[in-house]
């Protein structure tokens, strides 16, 4: 009988509780040892060497804990293990010279040896397609180290270091006690004793042991766990001794590598299992590199001998650039730890405990032998980040080896006509690896079957896929709308605090960005077919985070010239160009009866980004958010009112959230198999009349909608000097973007091409409304007028963002099928679905040169005529034209669209039934 999904969650929840007060124990000494080693005068290497003896007997012990947590079960060895462990850390409190504390680190250690005891009991409650995450889950127990760093320091400063060491020895006794009451025996001890079997000999169990791929599988171990508790435990003397931080800041900021390294490495298995085991190491041992090698750079001083003489500049790593680093540092570690212990159960499912064991073993053995030497390299060479000089030797060596095997593997396979498939993930398995364990740590890859058409494989699967990936996508959308847009914020302020640019160089630094997020948009839109949503999207994301810092820095200085604002604002375009690319890619995971909703919630909560930086931008820039980091704030003179503002806070603001919404996008997205195309298959575009018309109307709808976006502030600042335009700026933005995401619906229901043809109609009463508006400069009701009238226009363009976007797929069905009659009716919806999705990319970029002609229409015409009503007749005239396309080619009776939108559906519009089948991942 399996066991209940109760006790199976109980298992494993109060197991990493345990762990995670084991852990927390364990590194006891990363802060009591700081106090001790002040006290007793302690050279670095005998610091090494007292914080890094729990972990020499953690690791011994790992083995023989681990056989006998298979041999008689894991919660006793376990409840077991934590009273030992919390009799010799409360005696702990009883040293009093070097010697008697490395013989009390000693028993300490004890608490270290659980984690091979855990692994054995856990593994046993869950069949081996879940095995991963349980055991990534327990193993996040890591983020003991953190809590140790977190709440040691606040009672040592308080109460001692033997307060420390009482408390974490009552909470460790406490929760042994909690584990043995609220567990049970494992399955496997259950059925033994059922049978009334005898365990199997301490021989036995060791019999793995004999091959030489264990040993060298637990090499990897060595650096993703030996180097994450060697640096838990070293980084608070770190941090004391290269920055200058008290103990209690010490613990707050060494727990930064520590929460990451620890907690994420739940998902860890997670990732092996979607993506392999052996990407998610090359991903580890390659960051890891980079970042080892970069901590490793001691601060230098430079003196070149120049043409005018000698040029002196000198490098070195801040503080928070080294918690940045440290952070993605223990993040990849922490994936790194899951992808290894992923195979344990695959390939040794009856000697979990014993394989673990000496995995863990080698691995805590780095834990031991690293601080030691970090203590040494110190002693020796006198630089403080020598300890990563030896991380990044290790790294590197580890990558290459492992490229080299793996690269061995597959030559000889391809000599002996082995497919790749059938070889283990890493070289160091291929002795023991079978037809069992084929595939079984593969990466799954993108979605092979994907059919949203068919109902039975939308309800079963497939739309909880596709709204996953429409959540993490709309996130990514909005920041990038907002860094394309913050110029709108940025340049209203520059004059004030001390920037000599005329209004004619403000509407072309708003008008910049959308200029170049237009071009880049047309080469965004091809870009998920070509290398994938997933991939795309994580890059383009990570791509903001330039622009948005450079600006940051830019502004905060008066004499940076003009040349590089230009730079900066076309570089901003990176976030316009995402667009395309954003709905290209979630215009693939919906049915055509969904898309014009999805379609509408991505774009309209993604423009929402020009909303949340019009508002949050002048929030941003009043405090200092970053503090010293952020650097010095300007002084703002309007008038004869002065005021402190922190201009670069517009960009930094965000930069957080670039980097959070990136990691979403890579590891929670998919990609669709049937998605992939190249250009060449993808530009059939090109020679389809409607995507050309598609972009005229488009143009008008959201041309506008992010044209009036970028301009209203600026043309509100010189309209009405006298109203505060910034404070109000996001409501328009606001008002388009919740009318686009709520008309989706609507538009599925009625149809896209008749709430068009009403858009332009009240698009062109908006204009209308504007031009009375300025007619009255200077009567009170002016303002009002013109302010109502631009949000008239907010909401007609967001309704009308929708509604062109609905008719896209729906023009294609159509064309297509009329086009290709050879096609079969699946492979006409294959073929549509494609060529709309690269249609929405490419009027998306054609349409986003708005964002550029518009502010810069509103720039020419003040600066040649003296007011902006030649530019506003300009779109009144335009805005009339789309109405006449949109009812010539579409509306009319006879119009392509006229009997699908007033339900007499064409016979080739029929849904494709096909065979009910879950979705493949």
């Amino acid at each position: 009988m399996p066991p209940s999904l109760s006790d199976q969650r109980r298992a494993l929840w109060l197991s990493t509780i345990a762990f995670t007060v084991c852990f927390a124990v364990w590194t006891i000494f990363a802060i009591i040892g700081v106090q001790i080693k002040n006290d007793l005068g302690l050279s670095d290497t005998q610091f090494g060497l007292l914080v890094g003896t729990p972990i020499l007997t953690g690791s011994l012990i790992r083995l023989v804990l681990g056989i006998w947590a298979d041999q008689y079960g894991g919660r006793v060895v376990y409840t077991l293990t934590m009273l030992s462990a919390a009799v010799m850390t409360a005696l702990l409190a009883l040293a009093y010279d070097y010697p008697t504390f490395l013989l009390a680190a000693l028993g300490v250690g004890i608490a270290g040896g659980s984690f091979s005891v855990g692994v054995a009991y856990v593994a046993k409650w869950y069949p081996t397609a879940k095995q991963g995450t349980a055991l990534g889950i327990f193993g996040a127990g890591n983020v003991g180290a953190a809590v140790t760093k977190f709440a040691a320091p606040v009672i040592m400063v308080a109460y001692g270091w033997q307060t420390v060491a009482l408390v974490w020895a009552a909470v460790l006794a406490l929760m042994a006690v909690v584990f043995f009451l609220f567990t049970k025996d494992d399955p496997d001890l259950a059925r033994r004793r059922a049978v009334g079997a005898k365990p199997e000999s301490f021989a036995a169990m060791m019999e793995p042991l004999k091959n030489i791929q264990v040993w060298r599988f637990s090499l990897y171990y060595f650096f993703v766990f030996g180097a994450f508790v060697a640096l838990a435990l070293w980084l608070p003397r770190y941090l004391m001794g290269v920055y200058g931080l008290d103990i209690a800041t010490a613990g707050m900021v060494g727990a930064a590598f520590s929460v990451p390294a620890s907690i994420f490495r739940a998902y860890g298995g997670h990732l092996s299992d979607k993506f392999g085991a052996r990407r998610v190491m090359y991903w580890t041992f390659m960051v890891s590199v980079v970042c080892t090698f970069v901590l490793s750079y001691p601060p230098t001083d430079y003196v070149v001998q120049g043409i005018r003489g000698p040029v002196s500049f000198s490098m070195s790593m801040g503080l928070m650039g080294f918690i940045v680093t440290i952070f993605v540092l223990g993040f990849f570690m922490s994936l790194g730890k899951a992808a290894v212990y992923k195979h344990i159960p695959v390939y040794y499912p009856g000697r979990v405990g014993a394989v673990g064991g000496v995995v863990g073993l080698v691995g805590g053995l780095g834990g031991f032998v690293l601080p030691i030497a970090f203590g040494a390299l110190n002693d020796l060479t006198g630089v403080w980040q020598s300890c990563f000089w030896l991380l990044f030797l290790i790294v590197a060596v580890a990558l290459v080896w492992m490229h080299i095997a793996v690269r061995q593997m597959e030559r000889r396979a391809a000599d002996q006509g082995v497919a790749p498939a059938g070889l283990p993930e890493l070289p160091e398995m291929q002795p023991v690896h079978g037809p069992a364990q084929t595939g079984a740590l593969a990466a799954t890859g993108p979605i092979k079957d994907w059919r949203p058409e068919d109902q039975e494989f939308w309800q079963h699967g497939g739309r909880a896929i596709a709204r996953r990936n429409l959540w993490i996508s709309v996130p990514c959308l909005l920041l990038s709308f907002a860094v394309w847009m913050v110029w709108s914020v940025v340049v209203a302020k520059l004059p004030a605090v001390g920037f000599a640019f005329t209004n004619e160089q403000l509407f072309w630094l708003a008008s910049l960005p959308g200029l170049s997020g237009a071009t880049l948009r047309i080469v965004y839109s091809f870009m998920p077919a070509i290398f994938g949503g997933r991939l795309w999207t994580t890059l383009s994301t990570w791509s903001l985070a330039i622009p948005a810092l450079g600006m940051g820095f830019a502004v905060q200085d008066p004499a940076t010239p003009y040349w590089i604002f230009l730079a900066l604002a076309l570089l901003c375009g990176f976030g316009g160009g995402n667009f395309a690319s954003s709905m290209a890619n979630i215009s693939f995971f919906f049915p055509k009866s969904e898309k014009g909703s999805a379609l509408a919630i991505n774009a309209g909560l993604g423009n929402l980004g020009v909303s949340v930086v019009q508002f949050v931008a002048p929030l941003a820039i009043t405090a200092s958010v970053f503090g010293w980091l952020g650097g010095d704030p300007q002084t703002a003179t309007v008038g004869d009112v002065t005021t402190t503002l922190w201009l670069q806070n517009a960009g930094f603001v965000f930069v957080p959230f670039i980097v959070v919404s990136a990691f979403a996008a890579w590891f929670g997205m998919n990609d669709i198999a049937t998605m992939k195309a190249s250009f060449a298959d993808q530009a059939v575009i090109f020679r389809r009349t409607h995507n050309w018309i598609m972009c005229w109307l488009y143009t008008g709808t959201f041309g506008s909608f992010i044209g009036f976006s970028a301009a209203f502030p600026l043309l509100s600042k010189i309209l009405y000097p006298q109203v505060d335009a910034l404070a109000y700026a996001f409501l328009g933005p606001l008002v388009g973007a919740l009318a686009r995401a709520a008309a989706g619906k609507p538009c599925d229901s009625i149809g896209g091409g008749r709430i068009t043809l009403w858009v332009f109609a009240a698009m062109s009463i908006g204009v209308v409304g504007v031009l009375i508006a300025i007619g009255r400069a200077g009567e009170a009701s002016s303002f009002p007028i013109f302010f109502a009238s631009f949000l008239f226009l907010f909401a007609a363009s967001g309704v009308g963002n929708a509604s062109t976007f609905q008719m896209i797929p729906a023009i294609m069905r159509k064309e297509v099928a009329r086009l290709e009659p050879g096609m079969t009716p699946a492979e006409r919806v294959r073929q549509s679905d494609k060529e709309a999705a690269a249609i929405i990319g490419f009027t998306s970029a054609i349409a986003a040169y708005g964002a550029f002609f518009i502010p810069k229409s509103f720039g020419s015409s003040i600066a040649l005529t003296g007011g902006a009503e030649t530019a506003l007749y300009a779109f009144l005239a335009f805005y009339v034209s789309c109405l006449v396309v949109t009812w010539w080619f579409y509306t009319r009776r006879g119009g392509l669209l006229h009997d699908i939108e007033r339900g007499r559906h064409d016979e080739r519009e029929r849904p494709v039934v096909m065979p009910a089948r879950r979705p493949a991942q």
